[in-house]
């Protein structure tokens, strides 16, 4: 099925984008609670299921736009990926930023 719209491949990087901070800020915050939980499995299990399932759902809206939107929205949540692992490994190369274990 081809793009119809000029703003479809846009939108398609945005929300992947959208849907890695999404993610992968899910998977910080459930790693940072995890020594204070009082039933861990559950909430690591809970986490990925509830964070898996926001982001199969978001990729299977873009999937009727065809295999372009796809990858497009697919390389938006890789370089957020990427751009949020840089970010946190400068912050803790200066001292300072976000460690994981505390």
């Amino acid at each position: 099925m081809p793009v119809n719209s000029p703003f479809t491949l846009p939108a398609c990087f945005f929300l992947g984008a959208v849907l890695s901070a999404f993610y992968f800020g899910g998977l910080w915050l459930t790693v940072k609670r995890l020594p204070q939980s009082r039933q861990p499995t559950l909430l690591s299990m809970s986490s990925f299921a509830a964070r898996s399932l926001v982001c199969l759902a978001g990729f299977y809206l873009v999937v009727g736009q065809g295999i372009e939107a796809v990858l497009i929205c697919l390389s938006g949540f890789v370089l957020t990926k990427m751009a949020l692992i840089h970010r946190i490994s400068l912050g803790s190369r200066k001292g300072e930023g976000t460690r994981w274990y505390r």
